[in-house]
């Protein structure tokens, strides 16, 4: 099914998808998949969901792109309605997670570099994170089966154990510019950070004059509950990397900022060709408007529970193929005995998407649009598709 002319840098599934609606994807024959990883964390509001179909079909017909060498103001706008219902003052419109925390890191640079300390250019961030896919957000996740073969990793990132606060304390030095870090570790295998450890960042930071940046590429957008994950933290970073989600499909990325951390941005030091052009932020807009609809997040975080609670009980019913259940809101993943990709695919074989992850873990991601008979129906699948692993793995077990 995959075409050789395509670079050969992913491992595709055998199945293709012509249509989508809510939760559900279907091939051209007609089959039924029940998608809980929305494309990554990315569908947020469901495929083809209407008001978001409807905002991109009017922006369509009159303007998509003009230049950021113009006014644009419905990023204007975008960027007010970011800024009015987070700790940020100010945005930066991009295209993807990865350019997004290039952003943060240059704003994080550039902040000490104006206030008189140009040898702050250093970025602590954590052992199992991943921000992106470029050099620098490689070399920022530190993790070496991304690095291999890509030449010198890029300097300027020093990495800790994750949850080390110690080692934290001994890593910030004279050069320190920032601390980076994901408030719930989506690749890294749905581990969420404990609020007081966020709380001793902040501090860490305040102390020591440098910044605190969030990516919260994958858990932003209402995944976790509320619109940002850090607000269950009681902690506001100084910038915050958001992406996926925001989009719900469309190609979009985001950098916000304190006035006082982005001062350094002034024009020229950045740039970006699509950033915030006029179809996207028609797009934003209104995923915005169903997320930040009265009572929409606070059905996502009941949702969340109400699938937490349920696949807790499918670990229950199967020891000998789930470990545990661990996660915040949507963003949920089961630590898995056997290979998390075996049970991946077992799962997908009932037409029953999820996601691997880190730590052996397979992820639960659903839009979170979600109803709660969707919710019944993922139990299902995912137990018939254990009950069937638990026979197979047996079977196997028997004949060696």
């Amino acid at each position: 099914m995959t075409d050789d002319s395509l670079f050969s840098t992913f491992s595709r599934a055998p199945v293709a998808f012509k249509k989508g609606e809510g939760c559900w994807l279907y091939t051209a024959d007609g089959d039924a998949y029940l998608d809980a990883m929305a494309g990554v964390a990315v569908t947020s509001v469901g495929h083809a969901h209407p008001h978001v179909v409807d905002a991109l079909k009017r922006q369509g017909e009159t303007l998509w792109h003009v230049s950021n060498w113009f006014e644009i103001p419905e990023q204007a706008a975008m960027a007010r309605r970011l800024t009015d219902i987070t700790f940020a003052d100010k945005v930066f419109f991009c295209n993807s997670g990865a350019e997004a925390l290039e952003c943060a890191i240059k704003t994080a640079r550039r902040y000490q570099y104006v206030n008189g300390h140009p040898e702050r250019y250093r970025i602590i961030t954590f052992e199992g994170a991943f921000h992106g896919r470029t050099l620098a957000t490689l070399a920022a996740g530190g993790q070496p089966k991304y690095l291999e073969g890509f030449g010198p990793v890029v300097a300027g990132f020093d990495q800790v154990p994750f949850g080390d606060h110690e080692a934290l304390k001994v890593a910030i030095g004279p050069e320190t510019a920032a601390i980076l870090i994901e408030p719930v570790q989506g690749e890294g295998g749905i581990r969420p950070v404990p609020p007081m450890c966020l709380r001793g960042l902040r501090e860490l930071c305040d102390e020591h004059g440098i910044l605190l940046i969030f990516d919260e590429v994958q858990t932003g957008m209402g995944r976790s509950g509320k619109l940002f994950a850090y607000e269950l933290t009681g902690v506001e970073p100084d910038i915050m990397a958001v992406a996926k989600g925001i989009g719900a499909g469309f190609p979009l990325g985001a950098c916000l900022a304190t006035a006082e951390a982005a001062k350094g941005m002034t024009p020229g030091t950045h740039g970006s060709t699509f950033g915030g052009n006029i179809l996207a932020m028609a797009v934003a807009s209104a995923v915005l408007d169903v997320l930040t609809a009265p009572g929409f997040l606070d059905d996502v975080a009941r949702k969340g529970l109400l699938l937490k609670q349920k696949l807790a009980g499918l670990v229950d019913t199967h020891p000998t193929i789930f470990k545990s259940v661990r996660g915040e809101g949507l963003l949920l993943g089961v630590e898995c005995k056997p290979n998390n990709m075996t049970v991946n695919d077992a799962f997908r074989k009932h037409k029953l998407l999820a996601c691997p992850a880190g730590g052996n873990v397979v992820r639960f991601i659903p839009p979170l649009v979600i109803s709660d008979a969707e919710i019944d129906e993922l139990i299902r699948r995912a137990d018939a598709a254990a009950t069937e692993l638990e026979q197979s793995l047996g079977q196997q077990g028997a004949a060696a």
